[in-house]
């Protein structure tokens, strides 16, 4: 029988006793706070790594480099994960 995979091999009992223990060691009125200071912090991660990529990609370019094999994977795999949800798609619909 196929299980359907739980985030982080977390169950809901364990993120709710998680949060409690955040309510009680930050407070309520700090919570929102500190999401906003996470959201910040991982926007300005993706950014940089966007910055380092398309660096990346100009300096390749610059340099004659082929960049177009990269593109040729992702479209692969991205066939690859179409055909294995089509194939998973069915499966769901029976259990």
């Amino acid at each position: 029988m196929i299980q359907l995979v739980t985030f982080l091999f977390i169950s809901g009992a364990e993120i709710a006793v998680i949060l409690l223990i955040v309510v009680m060691v930050f407070g309520a009125d700090k919570i929102p706070e500190i999401a906003r200071g996470l959201g910040k912090g991982m926007r300005t991660l993706k950014d940089a790594t966007n910055d380092i990529k398309s660096e990346i990609t100009k300096s390749a370019d610059k340099h004659g480099i082929d960049t177009s094999i990269t593109k040729d994977v992702n479209e692969e795999l991205k066939k690859v994960k179409d055909d294995l949800e089509d194939f998973t798609g069915s499966i769901r619909r029976k259990l």
